[in-house]
């Protein structure tokens, strides 16, 4: 696939945003047309989830809630990605959607976008990885099946990098205490580690295999 054309989509947030900036990146071929929503440091999400004072927020069209940092850091750059897509869509190219971490989020909530704001741009599919809880559930559904497949399944990688198709028994226990003595200088350090989209395609390449 000849990528032909490329647009940088890029934002930057002061305090007390927690976020430095927000930032994309979609391409085009005649066949297809992808945007990549960039991720951030987990230590960052992990404060963000967990600060009580983020009240929900009504989702695209009042339809559910969403997390209000994540509905405002997609908002900074959703304008100029959606008229980019539609600038690009000029051979009825098929539309995918990705992102790792804080990514995995913006672009769950640009294809909740798209489907009920602006449906002739709805992505054909949307791939995220080590994704956070973004909204609720109501929103997590659409689009509806089954003009769009939800995988809703889940896939555990262990420390030993094997991938399954359900948490082990004793659930992540054995995995969190090989984790916290892994690395004598950094103890407990793992999830930081494990988060790394890196981490993430090598596990899939090794079950590939």
């Amino acid at each position: 696939m000849g990528v032909g054309r490329v647009r940088h989509h890029h934002t930057r947030f002061t305090p007390p945003f927690p976020l430095q900036d927000t930032q994309a990146y979609t391409i085009a071929s005649d066949r297809m047309i992808v945007t990549a929503f960039r991720g951030t440091e987990p230590a960052q999400i992990k404060d963000w989830l967990s600060d009580a004072t983020t009240p929900p927020w009504p989702g695209p069209v009042q339809t559910g809630y969403v997390h209000y940092g994540f509905a405002q850091a997609l908002e900074s750059v959703f304008p100029a990605v959606e008229k980019r897509i539609a600038e690009f869509r000029d051979n009825d190219q098929r539309v995918f959607l990705t992102g790792h971490s804080l990514g995995g989020a913006l672009a769950m909530l640009a294809g909740a976008r798209l489907h009920l704001e602006e449906p002739r741009l709805r992505a054909d599919g949307i791939y995220t990885f080590g994704q956070p809880r973004t909204c609720d559930r109501l929103l997590a559904k659409l689009p509806p099946e089954p003009a769009f497949h939800h995988v809703d399944a889940l896939r555990y990688i262990a420390a030993d990098g094997k991938m399954h198709e359900q948490v082990p028994l004793l659930g992540s226990l054995p995995d969190r205490a090989k984790g916290l003595t892994a690395d004598v200088l950094g103890p407990a350090t793992d999830a930081v580690r494990d988060h790394s989209i890196l981490r993430y395609i090598a596990a899939l390449e090794k079950n590939l295999t």
